[in-house]
């Protein structure tokens, strides 16, 4: 029983979806190959058979869950042109059609899995060792790290853990965890956040918690947590699966039924088969996330996209979620009698007779 539910799970998973993709298309290679070197149809059909019965077992085992569920998406659709196209010795048919559907689950897998190196480059780039301090500054994993360790934080270091300062003074960046634009003054006694980035001096601080519990690691916790539990992909095919297959398929048997061929059965089915729609989504899906990264946003969950179209309002928290975290010096307004020219000159200067404004740059 659990080797059946390992078996469902891996061929649901992103591997299998790429590796079927991968296998229907090297056999159409190989058939098209046989057929301009030998030139044996019989032969050439044997390719073809052994790829779409491989490729197509995951499709086969997706839909008797499916079916199972009483869902009637539009992949059945294609199962019955595949099915059809078999018995009427139509293998092309066949293989085309299990390309289009695996590609686009392949193309799907791709998407998610692209939005997934956000989380993973989050990950990396938490620091794997720590300074512990003592007679002698040691270099140990932060695994081994427990409360009340004294740590050393060289500067321009990321902070592995949380904990307090004890010795030194200097500034440390936390924009990347609080989105506040400016460093951070910390002195004996002042906390510190795993993840943030000291500056120029070096500090020295006391754990108060494991690596495991600080609050970067919460964070990518948190982030793990909503990657497993991600909500599938709807495509628009399995919207209107609950009408538009059992509508497909009668039109289908009347088809054939009126004029006698049953290749008019297969003609419909593959019409009604909505392949380019299969692959339209995930190739969107994307596009928008390889954008929004060009842009710095992240997509954490790409189904999210599939929902923007019934937002009419965006809350953000605070300051740093749009912003790049570095306030820049836009305009300087003079009173008293300064003149344009004296506005340069009256900078490094602070009195109470202008005023500044900072603009944060989104």
């Amino acid at each position: 029983m659990k080797q059946a539910g390992s078996l469902t799970k891996w061929l649901g998973s992103p591997v299998a979806h790429i590796a079927t993709a991968i296998f229907i298309g090297t056999g159409m290679l190989a058939a098209l190959g046989v057929r301009l070197v030998v030139q044996d149809k019989h032969t050439v059909n044997v390719v073809l058979w052994v790829a779409i019965a491989g490729a197509s077992m995951p499709l086969l085992i997706s839909l008797v869950q499916q079916l199972s569920k009483g869902n009637f998406s539009v992949d059945i659709l294609a199962l019955l042109s595949i099915v059809t196209s078999l018995i009427l010795g139509q293998y092309w048919v066949a293989a085309i059609v299990v390309l289009m559907l695996s590609g686009g689950q392949a193309l799907e897998s791709y998407a998610t899995r692209r939005a997934s190196s956000v989380l993973s480059a989050l990950a990396k780039r938490m620091p794997q060792t720590a300074h512990r301090a003592g007679e002698v500054v040691s270099d140990v994993s932060i695994d081994l790290i427990v409360v009340d360790d004294e740590l050393v934080i060289y500067p321009h270091e990321i902070c592995p853990v949380d904990g307090v300062v004890v010795s030194g003074r200097g500034r440390i960046d936390e924009s990347y965890l609080t989105g506040e634009p400016f460093l951070i003054a910390k002195a004996p006694g002042a906390s510190v956040l795993s993840g943030s980035i000291n500056g120029d001096a070096a500090l020295t601080i006391r754990a108060t918690k494991a690596a495991t519990d600080s609050r970067y690691a919460k964070i990518v916790e948190v982030l793990h947590a909503s990657e497993e539990n991600r909500p599938r992909m709807q495509r628009l095919g399995d919207r209107l699966g609950s009408w538009y297959t059992p509508i497909a398929i009668v039109i289908a048997l009347a088809s054939w039924f009126l004029s006698g061929h049953p290749e008019r059965f297969l003609a419909v089915l593959v019409i009604a088969t909505p392949c380019p729609l299969l692959i339209s989504i995930p190739v969107a899906i994307i596009g928008a996330i390889s954008v929004g990264a060009r842009f710095g946003i992240i997509i954490k969950d790409p189904s999210i996209l599939e929902k923007m179209e019934t937002c009419h309002v965006l809350i953000v928290d605070k300051t740093g979620t749009l912003t790049y975290g570095k306030p820049s010096l836009t305009e300087v307004q003079c009173f008293g009698g300064s003149s344009e020219r004296q506005r340069s000159s009256m900078l490094p200067a602070w009195s109470g007779t202008r005023s500044i404004r900072w603009q944060m740059r989104c």
